[in-house]
C-alpha cells in the first residue's frame, strides 16, 4: 500500500505485487487507516510490515485492527519514543544515559540545569540525528531551541563522552538470527559539523573483539528487553574512555547510510532476503559467517556547484582495487550535494578485508587521498 499511484512504481516491484491498495495521505493516520480498513473488506492478510519509520505506528493499528502477529501499538511506541524505550531497557538493568522530556524552552532550560552540559538534545520521536544538537552551554542552547521550533516534544540527555557503535540484529521467532557491530569515525554528530571530514563506518568481522565484546552483550540484553519476535533492529550505543557501555536507541527497523550493505560486504549475504524471510517465515537460512572488516568512506567534494574531478581513484585502484567493493561518487557533471541534508554526501567508496588494522588503514587512506573538487 501507498500513497501515490500504482503506475508510479518501479517495473520491477509492479510484477512483484499481486495487490496495491492507494490511500490518499500518510499524514492523517486515522483517514489511512480507515482507507486501508475499507479497501481489505473481503481479503485475508497475514502480516503487515513496515518500511518507513514514519509509518510504524499505522502498521501496529492495523495489525491489532485485523488480528495479524508483528509488533502492537504499545510495542511500537516503546521503539518510537525515546523516554518510554530508556524506561523499558532500564526496567531490565540496563545502562542508559540520564534524560527528561518536555515540550517547552523552559523544559529544555531546567533540565540543561539538572543534568549540567554538555548536553544532547534530539526529538523524542525521530530518526538518525536530524534536529539533534550537542549543547555546550547557555548560548548553544538557546540557539538549539530556535531551531527546534517545528518538534512537538524533545530528550534532553546526559552527554556520553566515548566511542560510538551500532548493534544491529535480524531476529526470526523470538532468536536473534545475525547481529553486526558498526563503529563510527567520528561520532556522527562530529562529521555532521565539520565539511571537511571523510566519515568512515567500520563494520567489525570479530564480535567477540575485547572493544565491542560488551556492546554486544548489551545489544542481546536490548533486544530481549524490547520484546521483538521478527524483524530488524538498529541501535546505538557507546563506550566511554572507562570501558563502560551506554545504550543511545533503538529502532525496529533496518540501518540507513547503507549499512545493511556493508553487513552484506561483511558475510558474502543477502540480509534483504533474510529479513523478509525471517519476517514471512519465522526463520533465516542466508549465511552468517563473518569473513570480513568492512569500511565505507562518505566523499564530500571541495568547492561549490558542479563537480569537475575526481581525484585519487587511479592510485586507490592500483594500490587496494582487489579489497575495493563499492565506488558510487556523484558523477562529473552533476551538482555536488548538500553535505547537510544527506547522510552520504557526495557519494561513498567500500573496501573491505578479513584483517581489521588492514581496513581501517585501507579507509583512512581513502579519506585522506581521494578528493572530489567543484571549479
Amino acid at each position: 500500500m501507498g500513497d501515490h499511484h500504482v503506475d508510479s512504481l518501479p517495473e520491477q516491484t509492479k510484477r512483484a505485487l499481486s495487490s496495491y491498495l492507494q490511500i490518499g495521505t500518510w499524514s492523517d493516520e486515522d483517514a489511512a487507516l480507515g482507507s486501508i480498513l475499507e479497501q481489505l473488506r473481503g481479503r485475508n492478510v497475514d502480516l503487515v510490515e513496515s518500511l518507513w519509520e514514519p509509518t510504524m505506528l499505522l502498521a501496529a493499528r492495523l495489525r491489532e485492527a485485523i488480528g495479524v502477529p508483528g509488533l502492537s501499538v504499545a510495542d511500537t511506541i516503546a521503539f518510537r519514543d525515546k523516554g518510554e524505550m530508556k524506561k523499558k531497557v532500564q526496567a531490565a538493568g540496563l545502562r542508559t544515559a540520564r534524560s527528561f522530556r518536555t515540550s517547552t524552552k523552559d523544559g529544555c532550560r531546567e533540565a540543561a540545569a539538572e543534568l549540567g552540559y554538555p548536553i544532547i538534545i534530539k526529538p523524542i520521536a525521530g530518526a538518525g540525528s536530524a534536529d539533534t544538537f550537542r549543547i555546550g552551554d547557555d548560548g548553544e542552547l538557546e540557539a538549539a531551541l530556535a531551531r527546534l521550533g517545528h518538534v512537538p516534544e524533545v530528550s534532553v540527555e546526559e552527554f556520553i563522552t566515548g566511542d560510538e557503535f551500532t548493534y544491529d540484529t535480524i531476529c526470526a521467532g523470538g532468536s536473534i538470527a545475525y547481529e553486526n557491530v558498526c563503529e563510527y569515525r567520528p561520532n556522527p554528530l562530529i562529521g555532521k559539523q565539520v565539511e571537511w571530514i571523510s566519515p568512515i563506518v567500520i563494520a567489525y568481522r570479530d564480535l567477540a573483539d575485547p572493544f565491542v565484546a560488551d556492546g554486544v552483550r548489551l545489544g542481546r540484553d536490548v533486544v530481549a528487553a524490547m520484546g521483538i519476535q521478527s524483524g530488524f533492529t538498529h541501535m546505538e550505543w557507546y563506550r566511554r574512555p572507562s570501558g563502560e557501555v551506554v545504550f543511545g536507541e533503538i529502532g525496529a527497523r533496518s540501518p540507513g547510510g547503507r549499512l545493511t550493505d556493508l553487513m552484506n560486504y561483511a558475510s558474502d549475504t543477502d540480509l534483504y532476503v533474510g529479513w523478509a524471510e525471517a519476517v514471512s517465515h519465522c526463520k533465516f537460512s542466508q549465511p552468517t559467517e563473518r569473513r570480513f572488516n568492512v569500511a565505507q568512506v562518505i566523499k564530500r567534494a571541495q568547492g561549490e556547484g558542479v563537480i569537475t574531478r575526481v581525484e585519487g581513484i587511479g592510485q586507490m585502484m592500483a594500490a587496494m582495487g582487489e579489497h575495493v567493493v563499492n565506488v558510487d561518487l556523484v558523477p562529473v557533471g552533476s551538482p555536488r550535494r548538500d553535505w547537510q541534508a544527506t547522510v552520504l554526501s557526495d557519494g561513498v567508496v567500500v573496501v573491505r578485508h578479513p584483517d581489521f588494522d588492514h581496513t581501517v588503514s585501507m579507509a583512512e587512506w581513502i579519506a585522506s587521498s581521494v578528493h572530489l573538487y567543484c571549479d
